[in-house]
């Protein structure tokens, strides 16, 4: 089971991140400035849309585009879901709990990866995979 240390933790590994307070002083996490991570709290609204709206934490995460989302969907409901507020936006909404650490590190990680400009993106990928 993750926690937000945990996010933090992978986070601090990921170049030029770091931690800023977002809406209502929630943490989120941005890479020169985007936003890739952030504490979404469910609203009443997406609680009434939801057949098991989660009790614990949620992470919003950041997607390459709408075909991984619907793809991450689609792999495992029990940890990713989303609201309306995020239909037609490339994010992913994930039961934080739900979450190994190891599935967490991949999907702070690519969140990352969406978001972070070209160049770094390519930088950090060829630091941390050598051929």
């Amino acid at each position: 089971m993750a926690d937000w240390d945990d996010v933090r933790e992978i986070v601090a590994a990921l170049p030029e991140s770091e931690e800023r307070p977002s809406y209502g002083g929630l943490p989120s996490w941005k890479v020169r400035g985007r936003q890739f991570c952030w504490e979404r709290p469910l609203r009443p609204k997406d609680e009434e849309e939801l057949d098991d709206p989660p009790g614990g934490p949620v992470l919003g995460a950041a997607v390459a585009d709408l075909g991984e989302k619907e793809a991450l969907l689609q792999s495992d409901p029990r940890l990713f879901f989303t609201v309306s507020h995020f239909d037609g936006h490339a994010a992913i909404l994930v039961r934080l709990e739900e979450a190994s650490r190891e599935r967490l590190a991949e999907i702070v990680e690519d969140a990352w990866f969406a978001r972070a400009p070209k160049r770094l993106a390519r930088e950090y990928s060829e630091r941390s995979r050598p051929d």
